[in-house]
C-alpha cells in the first residue's frame, strides 16, 4: 500500500406473478403471445440501441446467468415488497417499498426494541405506466429525527404483522465505511457480489447508476427490488442513474428516468437540487456529491450552477472529505465507452469545478471493470487532484469489459476485468483506506489498496 495525494404484478397481466427474481407465467399467457412480445420488445432494442451510446460497442464476454428464484408463499398482495431506505437529511430516513394492492396505507411504525412501534409516520404513494406496464402502488415515508449509530426496527402499514424489518443508522463522526458499487444488475455474479457487501459490515451503500437493467422491461424493476431487498432494507442506498436509467422511446414515451424516478426518489430537495439526477448529501464528515451523467451538464446548465452553488456551501472544517460520483467515466484506459460526450463533455465542463474545489476522490461505473488512476488534473498527474476510480463491475448481465489501451498509461496506477465491489474507509479528518474486492471463486479477494490523504488537509493543496 502506498499514500496518494426491477416485479410488482402489472394489472395487464394478472397471471404473470414475481418473487425475488422469477416470473412464473400461467397457461392463460400463450406462446404466441409471448412470442409477439419478444420480438416487439427486440425491435424497440435494435432500433434504439443507439440512444444507450456505446452500450454495444464492443464485445463482451457472456456473464453469469440470471438468477431465477422460486416464489415465495410468504408475501401478500397488500405485504410490503422492495423495501430499500435512504438518508434524508443528517438525521431521518425514507423508507421505500411497493405494494401489489392498491389503497394499503403509506404508515411505517418504528422503534429501538423489537416488536415496540413508538413511533409512528406517514406519507405519500405514487405509481406510474410504461408502455403497457403500470407499476404497483409505491410508498415513500419519511422517518425520524434518529439516533446515530442505532439499530431501528420498522414495519411497513398498519396491518404488517409478518415482515419486520432492522437497519442501523449512520455514525455521526469518523470512521465511516462505504460501499462502493456500480453496475449491478441481477445475475448471479450480482448474488456474489451482495454477498461479499452483506458481509463487510458498512454503513452507506454508493452506486454510481445502472441499477437493475431493466432497458425498458419494466418487471426487471421489481425483481431487482427484490434481490437487493435484504441489504437496501438494512443500510441507506444512495444511488445516481446511468444510461440503463434512460429507458426513453421517441414519440412511444419519450419522458426519461420514468422508473428511477418513481422508485429511487433521493434526497434532492434538501440539497437544494430540482432534479432526482444530482444532488448531495453529508454524513459523518463526508460532503458526497451525485452528479448526472444523462442530463445537461454543461456551463449554464441548471446542474452545472447548481454544482457551483453546492461546492461554495461545503464546510471543509465539517466534512473535510469531499466525494463525487458520475457514471460515465472521466479517466478510462479500457477499450470500452471511448470517445463518449458523457465522458469528455462532462470532464471539459465541470473537472474545474472539481479541481477547485479540492474534491478527493471521483467514482464511476459504465465500464464493466475495475480501474484506479493517480491524483490527476487535465490528463496529467496532478497531486491536488482527485483520485478516479471506476467501479463499474457489480455484476451485470452483459459481462466484463477485458480489453484495455496499450501501452499502459502513467496515470493508470491499477486496472483488472473482474466483477466486485469497493469500500471506502474514511479514518478520520486526514486519512481513508480504498481497498478494492475480487469475486475471485466466489471469495472476497482483497486485489487493490490504497491510503488516500485528505486534499483539505495536505498544506500544499490549500486554496489560495
Amino acid at each position: 500500500m502506498r499514500v496518494v495525494d426491477g416485479g410488482v404484478i402489472p394489472r395487464w397481466m394478472p397471471s404473470l406473478f414475481r418473487r425475488s427474481n422469477v416470473f412464473v407465467v400461467s397457461a392463460w399467457w400463450s406462446t404466441s403471445m409471448a412470442i409477439r412480445v419478444f420480438f416487439v420488445a427486440l425491435m424497440f432494442w435494435l432500433v434504439f440501441a443507439g440512444y444507450y451510446r456505446g452500450v454495444l460497442s464492443y464485445n463482451r464476454p457472456p456473464a453469469r446467468q440470471t438468477l431465477s428464484i422460486l416464489p415465495s408463499l410468504k408475501v401478500d398482495r397488500s405485504s410490503p415488497q422492495q423495501v430499500h431506505i435512504s438518508l434524508v437529511g443528517s438525521d431521518k430516513m425514507r423508507i421505500s417499498w411497493i405494494t401489489e394492492d392498491f389503497g394499503t396505507p403509506s404508515t411505517v411504525q418504528y422503534g429501538t426494541s423489537s416488536g415496540m412501534n413508538t413511533w409512528v409516520a406517514n406519507g405519500t404513494t405514487n405509481s406510474y405506466k410504461y408502455l403497457v406496464y403500470e407499476s404497483g402502488e409505491i410508498h415513500e415515508v419519511i422517518i425520524g429525527p434518529l439516533k446515530p449509530d442505532t439499530s431501528y426496527y420498522y414495519r411497513c402499514g398498519l396491518n404488517n404483522v409478518d415482515r419486520e424489518f432492522t437497519f442501523k443508522t449512520p455514525p455521526a463522526q469518523f470512521p465511516i465505511k462505504f460501499a462502493v458499487v456500480g453496475d449491478l444488475g441481477q445475475t448471479e455474479w450480482t448474488q456474489s457480489t451482495l454477498d461479499h457487501i452483506s458481509g463487510s459490515k458498512y454503513d452507506v451503500l454508493l452506486l454510481p447508476g445502472d441499477l437493475s437493467y431493466a432497458d425498458m422491461y419494466q418487471p426487471r424493476w421489481d425483481s431487482f427490488g427484490q434481490l437487493v431487498e435484504p441489504l437496501a432494507s438494512q443500510r441507506p442506498w444512495m444511488v445516481s442513474q446511468g444510461n440503463h436509467e434512460v429507458e426513453k422511446i421517441p414519440i412511444i414515451h419519450p419522458r426519461s428516468f420514468t422508473s428511477y424516478n418513481t422508485r429511487w426518489r433521493m434526497p434532492y430537495e434538501e440539497s437544494g437540487s430540482d432534479s432526482n439526477l444530482y444532488y448531495s448529501f453529508e454524513v459523518a464528515g463526508v460532503h458526497v456529491l451525485m452528479l448526472g451523467s444523462y442530463t445537461d451538464f454543461e456551463a449554464g446548465t441548471s446542474q452545472y450552477n447548481w454544482l457551483q452553488a453546492d461546492l461554495a456551501k461545503v464546510d471543509r472544517k465539517k466534512t473535510p472529505w469531499l466525494v463525487a460520483l458520475v457514471h460515465a467515466p472521466w479517466y478510462n484506459s479500457n477499450t470500452a465507452h471511448q470517445g463518449e460526450y458523457q465522458s469528455y463533455g462532462m470532464r471539459a465542463a465541470m473537472e474545474g469545478l472539481l479541481y477547485d474545489a479540492r474534491v478527493d476522490v471521483v467514482f464511476a461505473g459504465h465500464v464493466h471493470a475495475y480501474e484506479r488512476f493517480t491524483r490527476v488534473h487535465k490528463g496529467q498527474a496532478n497531486n491536488c487532484g482527485p483520485v478516479h476510480i471506476t467501479i463499474g463491475d457489480g455484476g451485470n448481465r452483459e459481462g466484463l469489459a477485458n480489453k484495455y489501451i496499450d501501452p499502459h498509461p502513467k496515470i493508470s496506477v491499477f486496472r483488472e476485468a473482474s466483477f466486485g465491489h469497493g469500500e471506502l474507509q474514511v479514518m478520520n479528518e486526514s486519512y481513508a483506506l480504498w481497498s478494492w474486492h475480487r469475486n475471485d471463486d466466489d471469495e472476497p479477494i482483497t486485489a487493490d489498496s490504497v491510503w488516500l490523504r485528505s486534499l483539505t488537509n495536505d498544506p500544499a493543496c490549500k486554496k489560495v
